[in-house]
């Protein structure tokens, strides 16, 4: 009897979760694009910076330690 209770349940939680991603506004595929874009660029500034970053602390760190 218990199981029929879950099943309900989980039942309900998805027609509720359909319900609420009818709701959602999707962007356009251009929109889509060029958010990909912004996001793809901004790691590759990001990862660029830290490598950065950290070859210039490596070179330091090997610098106190051979001296």
């Amino acid at each position: 009897m218990a199981e029929k209770g879950n099943w309900s349940k989980m039942l309900k939680f998805f027609r509720e979760v359909k319900a609420e991603l009818k709701k959602v506004n999707w962007p356009n595929r251009d929109k889509l694009v060029s958010y990909t874009m912004v996001v793809i660029v901004s790691i590759l500034l990001i990862s660029l910076f830290i490598g950065g970053v950290d070859l210039v602390f490596s070179n330091l760190v090997r610098l106190i330690i051979l001296d």
